[in-house]
C-alpha cells in the first residue's frame, strides 16, 4: 500500500469456498486527515453491478464491501472539503486458506 499525501487504501478479505470471496476497502489515515474528507468515489473492475461507488461513511473511514472471484486494480478518488482531489490505486490481493494467490 501506498501512501499518498498521508492516505492509502487498505484491505481485507475472506475466503468463502468456491473461488469466491467477501472483500472490503477503506481509507487508512490519521483521524484528522479522515475528517478532512467528504467522500471517496471508487471505480472497480467495469464488470461489476456499478462499478463506480460513492462512499460517504467517515464511521468506517470510508469502507466499501463487496464480493467477488478475480483480482484487480481499484481506483480511489478521494475528494476533501477544500476541494482537492486525490486519486490512489489499489491493487486487490486474495488468497486461498492455503495461502496460494487468486490470479488474475
Amino acid at each position: 500500500m501506498k501512501k499518498e499525501n498521508n492516505y492509502e487504501i487498505g484491505q481485507a478479505y475472506k475466503f468463502e469456498g468456491d473461488d469466491w470471496w467477501s472483500w472490503w476497502i477503506w481509507v487508512n489515515a490519521e483521524e484528522k486527515k479522515l475528517d478532512e474528507i467528504i467522500h471517496v468515489v471508487y471505480t472497480l473492475h467495469p464488470t461489476f453491478n456499478k462499478p463506480v461507488r460513492k462512499i460517504t461513511d467517515r464511521k468506517s473511514k470510508f469502507k466499501l464491501e463487496t464480493e467477488g472471484w478475480g483480482v484487480f486494480t481499484i481506483y480511489a478518488k478521494i475528494v476533501l472539503r477544500t476541494g482537492q482531489e486525490i486519486s490512489l490505486k489499489h491493487e486487490l490481493h486474495l488468497e486461498y486458506p492455503d495461502g496460494s494467490n487468486n490470479l488474475p
